[in-house]
């Protein structure tokens, strides 16, 4: 072992000993750590971090008496650090002291209001006092302290899979309060579904997540988001079903007629920075068979599919230079996944109308996952992320083509055509892809 130099027990040098000292431990060399920190121990007694580590010493011990008064003794030499106080909150639960570990806890929380460990004592202590709900209250916020997709230290996660528990039963009981107190009322109204209620309630308890848009190129403030929007506010697609049958033909005729019309529908150049469509890009999983892309008319293509070209000119294309019209037939080959990912501009919205739908293929927007129906057309935001799914062993064709989105006005739609027109001219740009 290293000499380790003690003559002068600045900061620095103090954690620098508790540093190795930790390490020994975790190497498995129990001996050289416990030298170590009874020498750190010797040249500063009363430093916070080393009064820490000793507390936690003993904790694992099961001293946690020893624990309290180190702890204690380290929270008056710092009383401005949040993880003191939570340690010591540790101490006194094992001693029984709840009065005081919830004048710790909340010492630790007037300091750092998002300290997660103290965030999950404060829920066990009043889960242990028998309020569950309130408890829930106290895990909530905790959760919401970690970011999503964040790594919790190994420490905390029987905490965290408890109080996940914890909240997972509340929001059952609540669902069941809100319920029995809202069927009268949903009684007075018709009975009927309301459908923006149902979707609210969901998120209040838990069982659908918030969904926001996140375009890749322009967002448009103002708009509402909406996952899946109401068949009813597009009366044009009844035109477009009625001639569901006709275009199946007309897509199955080109696909026999023309199979090299078939493109990979993901062809970004390389270098392009989107990870999740290594798979799919310029893969034919996932082909387009195109009547217009991005605003060039496929005039070959559009000559062997006339009627569906004919009822499409019914629907308020998104229609701006070197960007659309886009409307194309969609194969997603049997047992391919289209990645969780999000549209360029919230200012238009897409159209499926399914045309060939074998089972087991399932589309989700947001938190709502649907299956196809063969001739039975949804619109949907594609700036809220969303993903596909055909699990069949056959494969899965579409119609898919964009539209203004509707809580647009006229107005709108100009300076958004011109916005998006004079963007792409001033890069030199064209294609969604440049975007």
């Amino acid at each position: 072992m290293s000499k380790v130099n003690v003559a002068a027990p600045d900061d620095a040098t103090v954690l620098r000993i508790l540093q190795a000292s930790k390490a020994a431990g975790a190497a498995g060399r129990p001996g050289e750590a416990d030298q170590l920190l009874a020498q750190v121990s010797q040249i500063a007694p009363e430093h916070p971090a080393v009064l820490n580590e000793l507390g936690l010493r003993m904790m694992l011990r099961a001293d946690a008496g020893k624990a309290r008064e180190l702890f204690a003794r380290a929270t008056q030499a710092d009383p401005k650090s949040p993880s003191l106080w939570s340690n010591l909150a540790s101490a006194l639960h094992e001693l029984g002291r709840a009065d005081d570990e919830m004048e710790a806890i909340e010492r630790a929380l007037a300091l750092e209001p998002r300290h997660l460990a103290a965030l999950l004592q404060k829920g066990v202590l009043i889960e242990n006092r028998g309020d569950a709900r309130n408890a829930a209250r106290a895990f909530r916020n905790a959760f919401a302290t970690v970011p999503a997709g964040a790594q919790v230290p190994p420490a905390m996660a029987a905490a965290l899979a408890h109080a996940r528990d914890v909240v997972a039963r509340d929001d059952q009981e609540l669902a069941a309060v809100l319920e029995e107190r809202l069927a009268g009322i949903r009684a007075q109204h018709g009975g009927g579904a309301q459908r923006r209620l149902d979707k609210c309630l969901q998120l209040l308890t838990g069982k659908a997540r918030r969904y926001t848009p996140e375009p890749t190129f322009l967002y448009f403030p103002g708009l509402p988001a909406v996952e899946f929007f109401e068949r009813e506010q597009f009366p044009w697609l009844d035109a477009i079903e009625a001639a569901a049958d006709e275009i199946r033909q007309e897509l199955t005729g080109a696909l026999v007629a023309d199979r090299a019309g078939l493109e990979p529908y993901v062809a970004y150049p390389e270098g392009v920075p989107l990870n999740q469509w290594r798979e799919l890009n310029k893969s034919r999983r996932w082909s387009a068979y195109f009547l217009w892309n991005q605003g060039v008319a496929q005039e070959a293509h559009m000559a062997r599919c006339p009627r569906t070209v004919e009822v499409l000119r019914g629907a308020p294309q998104c229609d701006v230079a070197r960007r659309g019209p886009t409307a194309f037939f969609s194969i997603l080959d049997a047992h391919t996944h289209i990645p969780a990912h999000c549209g360029i501009t919230n200012t238009r919205l897409t159209v499926h109308l399914p045309l060939i739908v074998p089972p087991q293929c399932r589309f989700r927007v947001g938190s709502e996952t649907r299956a196809w129906e063969p001739g039975k057309a949804w619109a949907f935001d594609d700036t809220i992320e969303h993903e596909a799914w055909n699990d069949s062993d056959t494969p899965r064709a579409i119609l898919i083509f964009d539209v203004w989105n509707p809580f647009l006005s006229d107005a709108e739609r100009d300076l958004v055509r011109a916005t998006v027109e004079t963007v792409g001219t001033y890069y030199g740009v064209s294609g969604d892809s440049a975007l």
